[in-house]
């Protein structure tokens, strides 16, 4: 019983489910803010498919703008032989992460499930109580040959 929807945004299309973390093109709110992503081309709510032609409607998903940022630098680099042309150009792309917060469409609604606080799932740490050093650990491989003999004595 898994609840995902395939969306669309900066031209390019993502299976998500409620809970997930994703990375999009650039968006144009700020983080923090909630955004509602209209474009929905397929929904799959408690095993009901529902197929868009082309998208679906009443649909949406609902997520957060967590940060943005920029990807990796990429190297454009252009070269024609023979004629001593070449151009090196670096590029990132910006990018917005958002969290997908839940997913509705004719009447239903998929939330993402609630993170206990990190104070109540943290557990103290158990100290192991050692007598000595142990075994294996921080130990130098012994020498297994013998040291030369001088020659000539």
């Amino acid at each position: 019983m898994s609840n995902y929807a395939i969306i669309e945004t900066g031209g390019k299309q993502y299976r998500v489910s409620p809970g997930d973390v994703l990375e999009v093109e650039r968006l144009d709110t700020p983080p923090g803010d909630t955004i509602t992503i209209e474009k929905v081309l397929l929904v799959n709510l408690d095993d009901q498919l529902t197929v868009g032609r082309p998208l679906v409607e009443g649909a949406r998903v609902t997520a957060m703008v967590e940060d943005e940022g920029k990807g990796k630098k990429i190297i454009v680099f252009k070269y024609k032989p023979k004629v001593r042309y070449r151009r090196k150009k670096g590029h990132r792309q910006l990018y917005s992460r958002i969290s997908i917060q839940e997913i509705g469409a004719n009447g239903g609604v998929a939330k993402a499930a609630t993170k206990p606080a990190a104070s109540q799932t943290e557990k103290p740490k158990e100290e192991v109580a050692s007598d000595g050093p142990q075994e294996g650990v921080g130990d130098k491989p012994k020498r297994t040959r013998q040291p030369r003999a001088e020659a000539g004595s």
